[in-house]
């Protein structure tokens, strides 16, 4: 499972072969691929601190009982789509 902070590739095949056509068409013309928007370094600190920290809080404020009710519905979840 990826980190929720990490950048996330969309996994559809049709936005894959859109940018891997464009990067083509900028390496033919001779210019640079499009350059990905910077991102505010504070706002990247900021998200990835809540990030890290959120999971972990909010286990520590739950019974094991109702983790453990989390647990089952996850995996019923989880192995019902197979």
């Amino acid at each position: 499972m990826p980190n929720r902070s990490s950048n996330r590739k969309t996994s559809d095949p049709n936005v894959a072969a859109f940018r891997v056509i464009q990067h083509v068409i900028a390496m033919s013309e001779g210019r640079a691929t499009p350059a990905q928007p910077e991102k505010n370094p504070a706002a990247v600190a900021l998200g990835r601190l809540g990030g890290l920290k959120g999971g972990k809080a909010r286990a520590a404020k739950l019974s094991k009982a109702k983790r453990t009710a989390i647990a089952k519905k996850a995996a019923r979840a989880r192995w019902a789509t197979r």
